[in-house]
């Protein structure tokens, strides 16, 4: 599971006028965008996220600044750096995030698979190696 996190290149354009990033649902990133949000003025020391989702994909872009991405399976472990408005990280449903160490001036963009939902996260730790314990036996079932 770990392995499906990956780094996305989003096309670029630009002129001497400036850059433009061009991100499109279905094509640029494996699914349709359905919820938009972003993280800002969290200080160096805050991490964000502390959750897995049972439905949700995500893609997190720094369009501003950087921060750091630690993934999660309940075996493995993963650190991306956010560090450039033109890369993004796919994360698929099923993976506990944490977001931290954030630049003064990050914004931390999150485009999601689903509409909010609390009842599709899994907050507490110990519950999420509970349940990636039952999707593991039922996947050797």
């Amino acid at each position: 599971m770990i392995e499906d996190c990956k780094l996305i290149a989003f096309p670029q354009k630009g002129d001497e006028r400036g850059h433009l990033v061009i991100i499109e649902g279905n094509q640029d990133i494996p699914f349709e965008i359905k919820r938009v949000f972003y993280i800002y003025g969290s200080d160096k020391d805050v991490i964000r996220g502390r959750h897995a989702n049972y439905h949700s994909e995500f893609v997190l872009i720094n369009v501003s600044g950087t921060s750091k991405v630690k993934v999660d399976d309940g075996t493995t472990q993963k650190i991306f750096n956010l560090d450039r408005p033109h890369i993004g990280i796919y994360l698929p449903k099923l993976v506990w995030k944490d977001m931290y160490d954030f630049s003064e001036d990050s914004v931390l963009l999150c485009l999601a698979s689903e509409h909010y939902d609390a009842g599709e996260y899994i907050r507490d730790y110990d519950k999420y190696l509970t349940v990636m314990k039952e999707e593991e036996n039922a996947q050797t079932s």
